[in-house]
């Protein structure tokens, strides 16, 4: 059942459906890697567009967010700083990830390489986050305003990289109700915003693609 994004702030609603796409966009990796009908350019665009999006969205968490956290409630520095280092085993598992040569050649060797590496970075991220929510999500209701979680996230979006970015449109409209998904969107700047339907219907089409239902 879809929680009513009124019902928490922002910074829990926005966070939380980040988090169902890193879930989301996980598990279809390492679904996908072995798919045989999946081209190996569909999952490197996925692959390429995982490895940014988490280690992006995991320096955010420490360089600004924890900060802005621990200053308003210095008791959760411990807590946070183990999460912290949970993030470097994830940037472990990503360089592995990464470091796959999703090349034409031995097709079915770099598939298992590709699904052995994508079922780390899954396990490790899902894991992760059941480690994260029930601590972030009581913090960012009781210590992080509506305007420091606007900075904040303003900077996220204006410094994520553009790599395959529709991904994350059609991963979105997929965990979160059309309410929750507009709050998110809200976000973005205004010239993006004509851009919107043709850039989600490239993401279903390519997500159909990883999923092996293209029709």
């Amino acid at each position: 059942m879809t929680t009513d994004p009124f019902k928490d702030p922002k910074a829990v609603v926005e966070t939380r459906l980040v988090h169902e796409v890193h879930r989301l966009a996980t598990t279809l990796l390492a679904e996908a890697a072995v798919r045989p009908s999946v081209p190996l350019s569909a999952l490197a665009q996925l692959r390429d567009f995982l490895v940014v999006n988490l280690r992006h969205h995991h320096e955010a968490e420490d360089q600004d967010l924890w900060p802005l956290i621990v200053a308003a409630a210095p008791a959760t520095a411990q807590a946070l700083d183990e999460l912290s280092k949970e993030h470097e085993r994830l940037d472990a598992a990503l360089d592995l990830l990464a470091a796959v040569a999703l090349s034409d050649g031995a097709e079915d060797g770099v598939r298992a390489a590709l699904r052995e590496a994508a079922v780390a970075v899954r396990d490790t991220e899902h894991d992760h986050l059941a480690h994260e929510e029930p601590l972030l999500f009581p913090a960012l209701r009781d210590h992080v305003s509506p305007a420091e979680w606007a900075d904040f996230s303003q900077r996220v979006i204006a410094t994520t990289p553009p790599v395959a970015g529709h991904l994350m449109f059609g991963f979105l409209d997929e965990v979160g109700s059309p309410a929750e998904v507009e709050l998110v969107l809200a976000g973005l700047p205004e010239p993006v915003r004509p851009l919107l339907p043709a850039t989600r219907h490239q993401a279903e089409d390519d997500i159909r693609t990883l999923r092996g239902t293209e029709s």
